[in-house]
């Protein structure tokens, strides 16, 4: 999953001098001023703009549905008296977990 959008790492490539910054294997690289070769975007700058940014739209949306999701498992199993939509709904919920777990520490 994509944790930053990429308004911000333009932004923040632009205010440092970086240049044609990339992403390969959710990394993001850049062209630090007066280099060569590329090099990654450091960890503390992206936690930085994770921090003043919050959450990117496509995390909003997982997260929302998650919500929804687990609100509707909930309403599902007390009518139909079964367990199952609790199930599912825990099932999509483990999964969204896991793609908004940041993979690069």
């Amino acid at each position: 999953m994509n944790h930053y959008a990429a308004q911000w790492i333009d932004n923040w490539c632009h205010d440092n001098g970086w240049t044609d910054w990339f992403v390969e294997r959710s990394r993001y690289w850049g062209f630090p001023p007066n280099a060569v070769m590329p090099v990654p975007i450091p960890q503390q700058a992206l936690r930085m703009i994770k921090a003043q940014q919050g959450l990117c739209f496509e995390e909003r949306i997982w997260s929302i549905s998650a919500v929804i999701s687990a609100g509707m498992g909930g309403l599902l199993s007390y009518l139909l008296a079964s367990p199952m939509p609790l199930v599912a709904s825990f099932a999509f919920c483990a999964i969204v977990v896991a793609r908004m777990d940041d993979d690069e520490v």
